[in-house]
This record gives structure tokens, sequence and C-alpha cells, in this order.
């Protein structure tokens, strides 16, 4: 399929999708939708490998290696499913490519190292936070918590108001 850079999924489409997505969850599962527990069981597992010790000794990893194997979970398969989903979207809206989007004048190494730091500080925030941006956006606000739809405007106005410090590394 050729690469077209201007060619993406209609947003509609692809919301009423994860909509329909969501309402399933809830319906078969009991729960809604996120990606911070599953890939806190995927981290404690592969540290248990590696360091076994360090989790027997942290109370909170502790407690993740004890729910069993991560597959035993099931937002375990809801990662995988968006992995293979996000494979599908870019492959059918011609987009699949190893590439790294970054401005012209940004190195590529610091790119990727700034996407690793945003990545670990993310899923340190979600850890100690109890739960993702994802969960709170798509069930938080689903379920019309105040909670979740204030803390969603939160990060879009934060977002919206730190652009303004990194445009300039963009152009």
């Amino acid at each position: 399929m050729e690469r077209d850079p201007d060619r993406f999924w209609n947003p509609y489409l692809a919301g009423v999708a994860l909509g329909l997505v969501l309402l399933g969850s809830y319906l078969v599962m009991g729960n809604g939708l996120g990606a911070s527990g599953a890939s806190l069981r995927l981290g404690v597992a592969a540290l248990g490998v590696v360091a076994p010790g360090v989790v027997e000794r942290s109370p909170g990893l502790a407690h993740a290696w004890a729910g069993g194997h991560p597959f035993d979970f099931w937002l375990s398969f809801e990662i995988l499913g968006v992995v293979l989903g996000g494979f599908v979207g870019a492959y059918t809206s011609g987009r699949l490519k190893w590439e790294v989007l970054k401005a012209p004048a940004f190195p590529r190494a610091k790119r990727l190292a700034l996407a690793l730091l945003g990545g670990l500080i993310m899923g340190a925030a979600a850890r100690v936070s109890r739960g993702c941006t994802s969960g709170q956006a798509l069930s938080g606000g689903a379920l019309l918590s105040v909670g979740s739809w204030a803390f969603m405007f939160s990060v879009f106005g934060g977002g919206y108001a730190f652009a303004w410090f990194v445009r300039r590394q963009l152009r």
C-alpha cells in the first residue's frame, strides 16, 4: 500500500468505534478501559525475571506480582489489541513505516530521549494517582464523573499552555 502522509481515518468514525469498544468492555468485563494496570503488571513481570528481590521488597510491586501472570489479567489483552489496532490503522491508511516524527532542526536522539523520559514520568504519575489518562478520559468521562471531566479539561488546558514553550523547537 502506498504511503500517503495526509491520509488518516475519519476521526468521527474512529470515535464511534472507540465508544463501542468501551461499551463492549463494560458489558462483557464490567469494567472500563485503561492502560496503566496492564503496563504495571507487564513491567513487574519483566522486573521479576531480572530482579525478583526488588519486586519482593516493594509492597506495591509485590501486590501486582501476587496477582498472577500478566496474561491472567484481561487488560493485558486490551494492550495487545491497542498495539494490533495501531498497526491495522496505520496499514489501512497507508502510514505504516518506521520513522521518528520530529522537527527538522530537532535531533533524533533528543526526540527519542524526551519521549522515553515523558513516558517514564507518565507511568510514575499513573502509578501514584492509581490510574492513567485514558482510563480517566474514557471510562470516567463515559460515567460522567465530575473529577474525570475536571482532570481532562486540566490536561488539555495544560497541554495547550505548555505548547507555547515548545512550539519554537518544532520550527
